[in-house]
């Protein structure tokens, strides 16, 4: 399956700046399987390590993190050579070795012309700071995540469909019907299956849901799995207490996250750090409300006032126990959990494209689901689960703060009208 990372990846490759490179995000998003198959595409072998499947490795770099000690050592494990810039050395799951993480910057000191690329999970949570310091400078990050609606359409084998979704939106066209329509069951769709590779490639061999669901809560397991262990034994109740409070608050018509529907009572100091794990883990994204829609957005974010989505949509189906069917046929049962659910997925799209994601609210009451930064503009994103045209929140930002334009996302078809651009919540993927 295609994922916009590969491009990525020859331009690091390609780089007279190259650095070694640390891939991260949260489990299960296919970073090893991107990096093994852009290894073997655009390299003469790889050498590739795993801390979790050998520990024996983490006592090689307790003995040295020269790279004139560890290159022959690793050559000698691989059963291969290990030959500057025709080999990728990939070291997986370095979060439990500190220690090759350290080598990382000896490697961009003293051996820059060898190609590494490091990948790990919770590196935000699982490294002790108390003996570790990260080697800020010496490496390049990239952070992989979920298979946004792009990715997914093309292992759908839509790639007609999604050059026509990218010149809609390119020209405010609308598109055909049948296309539309089309577009919207695989968006409908991809709430359901999420852009887990492993969860995306079941969906396209089977069709089977309650086999995706299985793996979803597989998946869903593994992390709380990971809360208990990289986490503070005072914190691991906390943090779950919080993952699982998440979607119910997604479920509110009011979606900023609080405190007091954890638990009667409950306060910030209590919480924030199971809140600061999650969104470190790569679980959890948090979208904080602006007091005024100015650049930099950062310097006018209200810390105390925030919003939470999980990273990914079709976890949080599964999480909540949704039936596929209820989301393919539109149940209006689900109409108090759609608003959330959309939001998250918008948030979901924004995030993979690199946006830092913020919110507005006036002092009335008015409220704009998303405000970013594009192209050098301040833009305004209002969000609706269905083809609904009224956006009153955002009429009151435009006539405040008179934004170049603003971006409607919906179920209707493409359109462009007193410097309202509406598009199609397929299509968010292209903002």
């Amino acid at each position: 399956m295609y994922r916009k990372v590969d491009k990525y990846l020859q331009q690091w490759k390609d780089s007279p700046y190259r650095k070694p490179l640390i891939m991260q995000g949260a489990r299960q998003v296919g970073k090893t399987y991107s990096i093994l198959r852009f290894g073997r595409e655009h390299y003469e072998n790889v050498a590739y390590f795993n801390f979790e499947t050998t520990p024996q490795l983490t006592r090689t770099f307790a003995e040295s993190i020269d790279p004139s000690y560890l290159i022959p050592i690793l050559s000698r494990l691989a059963g291969q050579t290990i030959v500057k810039g025709k080999t990728l050395l990939v070291l997986d799951e370095i979060q439990l070795c500190e220690r090759a993480l350290t080598s990382l910057k000896y490697f961009c000191e003293s051996a820059p012309l060898y190609h590494i690329i490091a990948a790990g999970s919770l590196l935000g949570v699982a490294v002790s700071r108390e003996h570790y310091s990260f080697p800020v400078g010496k490496v390049d990050l990239h952070t992989l995540h979920p298979m946004d609606m792009e990715e997914f359409l093309l292992a759908c084998g839509e790639e007609e469909l999604v050059a026509r979704i990218k010149l809609c939106f390119s020209n405010d066209t609308p598109m055909p019907t049948a296309l539309h329509e089309a577009a919207l069951a695989h968006y409908r769709a991809y709430l359901v299956v999420g852009g887990m590779p492993d969860c995306v490639k079941q969906y396209l061999e089977t069709r089977d849901f309650t086999l995706l669901r299985h793996t979803q809560k597989t998946i869903l397991s593994s992390y709380l799995n990971d809360m208990s262990k990289y986490n503070a034994p005072k914190e691991i109740a906390k943090t779950r207490l919080v993952y699982d409070n998440i979607t119910v608050q997604l479920s509110k018509k009011n979606t900023r996250f609080q405190y007091k529907m954890i638990k009667t009572g409950a306060r910030a100091a209590e919480f924030e750090n199971a809140i600061e794990w999650l969104v470190l883990s790569g679980l959890v994204s948090r979208t904080y409300r602006v007091d005024s829609p100015k650049k930099p957005l950062e310097n006018y974010r209200d810390i105390d006032s925030f919003k939470t989505f999980v990273s990914d949509v079709g976890l949080l189906c599964a999480k909540k126990d949704i039936l596929a069917a209820d989301i393919l046929l539109l149940s209006p049962e689900l109409d108090n959990f759609k608003g959330g659910l959309v939001e998250n997925y918008v948030c979901a799209q924004l995030t993979a494209n690199g946006y830092a994601t913020y919110y507005w609210t006036s002092e009335r009451g008015a409220e704009v689901d998303f405000v970013v930064q594009r192209e050098g503009k301040i833009i305004p994103i209002e969000v609706k689960s269905a083809d609904n045209n009224k956006a009153k929140s955002l009429s009151v930002f435009m006539a405040t703060y008179q934004p170049d334009y603003a971006l409607k996302l919906s179920t209707r078809n493409y359109g462009y009208e007193d410097r309202k651009k509406s598009v199609p919540l397929y299509a968010t993927f292209c903002i």
